[in-house]
């Protein structure tokens, strides 16, 4: 007997059909992909199983029969539960309040801290019951969730790109808890752009291009190649990865040293980095590190930094708001999409406002015409599906809203760009383009700083390395000269007397010794 059947399922919003006669089956202890560029219909499709939206046509049959999910309760009820991509947290709440709240009446606090703790032990998820959700990363967050989907005791789990920010050691743990739970009948949705992950994985795989089905295929016995012309109709172009030739100096970080804002974030100490014309310098290293706090500070949300300690083309800036910071030059892609990337309720033209601001005159009139132009060739130029200049932010699905925030950041053509988790939930196809944009923009001359929990990503777009552990920042190391494996020492800490230091004077060696 079949776990879950879909039969011609359909969904029809205003601007376009998201699922058109979607079929699919799934056995007791699959573990079975769904597979799709961006705006392909996946996370519909996962939400009607859910209940989080209605379908308009098409049976759902659960263990044989057929049901009706009219809310996630319901779902959460026959034993089906969820982690989406975007994550339905309380940012006040600690994470056991959030868990204790997402799980309804009967266990007390305290004994839903002690599960967490067994559940993350068991799993090797590492969590703090305590903390309140404003203090984690968006690694850390994903956590949580995958942790509090599995204290249901799912008979089907859907994880929507539960990989997209979790390390390569992290991505290793969740596979063993994954194969451990279809060992014991649980049966696994997972969606994912990673065609390794899902053809080292998974048993079976349906493969969505606008929201019709064009293939069920065993994703084993396919290619990342194979996989790819049946997802967006072709292979991802090659990237072409030039020699570098750095120019002068445009970041200069000089022994940065802040305490932690809270009692759960990370200090930063004595951080000392550079990043010049015409290069794309990476920042490797585990969730919850100190990346999020060195982002806010050259970002300028934090700005308790010394004014001498971060440089902008020599120029001390460490005082100075975003908005100077991208007066000068300096433009920022955060980590998270929602809320701090974009306002989820506003239109995709009010969003370019955030940061592209040259509609607006001095008196604060603001040429909507313009904007509505600007906001379209962001669309066209990087293949956003949108309903146009005036969707919502919250319409598009995550990795459409990914490219947008990243075309808006690229078209203002800054001096500087730094970028958190540039590929985050975004398919093969559009990664590509991203990365290519990168190398374009740093061929432009422009200094490109980008933080990723992606090695395969960093290694493939950066000149130079650097590795973040415990709020410090390793020395640099020419991507041609590093491992992985050096690189996963490193995340550990473990640099201290291997490689040459970063210079007091500011100098960045271009390789490590």
């Amino acid at each position: 007997m079949l776990r879950l059947e879909l039969q011609d399922i359909s969904k029809q919003y205003p601007s376009v059909r998201a699922n058109d006669r979607v079929s699919l089956r799934v056995k007791p202890g699959e573990i079975h992909a769904v597979l799709g560029e961006n705006g392909a219909g996946k996370s519909t499709l996962m939400k009607m199983i859910y209940g989080a939206v209605r379908p308009d046509e098409g049976t759902i049959r659960w263990n044989g029969e057929v049901v009706q999910v009219r809310n996630p309760h319901e779902a959460r009820t026959l034993g089906i539960s969820m982690v989406f991509q975007h994550f339905s947290l309380f940012d006040t709440l600690t994470v056991a309040e959030n868990v204790w709240l997402g799980l309804g009446k009967g266990p007390s606090l305290k004994q839903i801290t002690q599960r967490i703790n067994e559940v993350a032990g068991t799993y090797g998820l590492d969590i703090d019951p305590w903390r309140p959700v404003h203090t984690l990363s968006v690694g850390e967050r994903q956590r949580v969730e995958i942790v509090r989907a599995l204290m249901t005791n799912p008979k089907l789990l859907i994880l929507d790109e539960p990989t997209s920010v979790l390390t390569p050691q992290a991505v290793e743990k969740l596979f063993v808890v994954l194969r451990k739970l279809a060992n014991e009948g649980c049966s696994i949705l997972y969606i994912s752009h990673k065609l390794d992950e899902i053809r080292a994985l998974c048993h079976q795989c349906t493969v969505l291009r606008g929201g019709k089905v064009t293939g069920e295929v065993n994703p084993a016995q396919e290619t990342n190649a194979s996989l790819s012309r049946l997802m967006i109709g072709a292979e991802p172009p090659a990237l072409r990865h030039r020699v570098s030739a750095p120019g002068a100096t445009v970041l200069q970080v000089k022994g940065l040293t802040l305490p932690k804002q809270n009692p759960f974030g990370m200090a930063l100490d004595n951080v000392w980095l550079q990043v010049n014309e015409g290069e794309i310098v990476g920042i490797a290293g585990v969730s919850g590190n100190g990346q999020q706090e060195l982002m806010a500070a050259l970002s300028g949300e934090d700005p308790r930094a010394e004014p001498e300690t971060v440089r902008l083309h020599g120029k001390a800036i460490g005082h100075h708001t975003p908005r100077e910071r991208r007066a000068a030059g300096l433009h920022f892609v955060p980590e998270e999409r929602l809320g701090r990337g974009a306002v989820p309720s506003l239109s995709l033209s009010q969003n370019t406002l955030l940061t592209r601001t040259h509609a607006v005159s001095p008196r604060g009139w603001i040429d909507t015409g313009a904007v509505v132009k600007l906001t379209n060739q962001l669309i066209q130029g990087f293949n956003v599906k949108a309903g146009g200049a005036a969707a919502p932010a919250k319409s598009l699905s995550g990795g459409n809203l990914q490219k947008f925030i990243m075309g808006r950041e690229i078209d203002a053509r800054p001096k500087l760009l730094i970028v958190s988790q540039p590929t985050w939930g975004v398919d093969v196809g559009a990664a590509a383009q991203i990365r290519a944009s990168l190398l374009a923009l740093r061929d432009g001359g422009c200094a490109v700083l980008v933080v990723s929990e992606e090695l395969d990503e960093l290694f493939e777009v950066s000149d130079r390395l650097l590795v973040m552990a415990k709020g410090r920042v390793s020395p640099s190391i020419a991507t041609r000269d590093a491992t992985r494996g050096r690189i996963g020492e490193w995340m550990s800490g473990l640099w201290n007397g291997a490689t040459t230091p970063e210079e007091p004077s500011g100098k960045v060696p271009h390789a490590a010794t």
